[in-house]
C-alpha cells in the first residue's frame, strides 16, 4: 500500500502522474473505511476543478462521501468502466490500480509535489504509537 510513485491527500485520495495528466482515485484505507461501494457520479471531461474541490460523489452501503481534486486542472478522462452496472466492485477490488476514478490536465504541476509522498502516507494511516517501514 502506498506506492512511493504516488502522492497522498489527507482525504485518504490517490494521485500519479499519467501520461499528460494525473490520475486520481480513492486509496484502499479509504474503500476499506466506507465500505462496499455501490455507484460512482462521474466527473464531466472538461470540467475545471480547483484544487480541494469535490470531484465526484462516491455512495456505500456505509456511507456517501466526496472525492476532492488532489490538484487543480481540467477533468480529461473518465474510467469508463465506472458506468458498467456493478462498477463498484471495480473499486472495491482494486482502489488504486483499475479502480482509478478520473484523469485531469493540472494547472500547476507542482501542486502535485505538495501532497504526501508514500512514506508520510503510510504514517498517516499507521495505527496510533506504531509507525510502518518505509519499505
Amino acid at each position: 500500500m502506498a506506492p512511493n510513485e504516488r502522492r497522498y491527500t489527507r482525504d485518504h485520495h490517490w494521485a500519479q502522474r499519467h501520461r499528460s495528466g494525473v490520475r486520481v482515485g480513492l486509496t484502499e484505507f479509504a474503500q476499506e473505511e466506507i465500505g462496499e461501494i455501490t455507484f460512482v457520479q462521474l466527473p464531466e471531461i472538461g470540467a475545471r476543478i480547483g484544487r480541494g474541490e469535490p470531484a465526484c460523489a462516491i455512495d456505500a452501503l456505509k456511507a456517501a462521501t466526496e472525492l476532492y481534486a488532489p490538484v487543480g486542472g481540467t477533468v480529461t478522462a473518465v474510467n469508463e468502466r465506472l458506468r458498467e452496472p456493478e462498477a463498484g466492485r471495480l473499486i472495491n477490488d482494486d482502489a488504486e490500480g483499475h479502480g482509478w476514478i478520473f484523469e485531469l490536465d493540472p494547472d500547476d504541476d507542482a501542486e502535485l509535489d505538495e501532497l504526501l509522498d508514500g512514506a508520510g502516507y503510510r504514517r498517516l494511516i499507521a495505527p496510533a504509537g506504531r509507525e510502518e517501514d518505509d519499505g
